[in-house]
């Protein structure tokens, strides 16, 4: 067996060191033409990805802040809503009581003023039905006084046949 050893070697041997030698100079050539710029090529996707990703990070980081800024404005913005609804609302309330207010007034005036009215025209009207009525005794008084008193029941009926004719004005 030793001579298949020997043989193989010995035959080979140019061919295995031509080999090794092709084999050394292609990792020469690859290690400065293709592994260094393969190499360049990863650490700048590398570098590359990180600034991707401290980008990443810093845009979610100012999502988050203009998301709680945000949130701030709307609480902001409904307290002054809520609170433009309170004092529109106690506006309106006072402006009611003041119209109900004013409304009672002008109507007690109103009122006060009708029963002044009613108990002014209620006066002339009670002077004027005296007035008939004095005018009214004269002119009955006056007929009968005319009339011979002799007779108590013609008078009578002379009073009240006056009565009829007399129309109350």
């Amino acid at each position: 067996m030793e001579q298949l050893f020997e043989g193989l070697l010995n035959d080979h041997l140019g061919f295995v060191v031509w080999a090794a030698l092709a084999f050394i100079i292609l990792l020469i050539l690859l290690g400065k033409f293709a592994w260094k710029p393969i190499m360049t090529a990863i650490g700048e996707r590398e570098r590359s990805i990180e600034d991707a990703l401290l980008k990443a990070e810093a845009a979610k980081e100012e999502m988050a802040r203009l998301t709680n800024e945000n949130e701030q404005l709307l609480k902001e913005a409904r307290a002054e809503r809520d609170l433009i609804l309170r004092e529109a609302k106690h506006l309106k309330d006072q402006i009611v009581a003041e119209a109900k207010n004013s409304a009672n007034v002008e109507g007690a005036k109103m009122i006060e003023k009708a029963k002044l009215e009613i108990n002014s025209l209620k006066a002339i009207a009670m002077a004027d039905v005296k007035n008939q009525v004095a005018t009214l005794s004269l002119e009955i008084a006056e007929k009968v006084l005319r009339k011979e008193f002799a007779n108590q029941n013609a008078q009578d009926e002379l009073v009240a046949d006056l009565l009829k004719e007399v129309k109350i004005k």
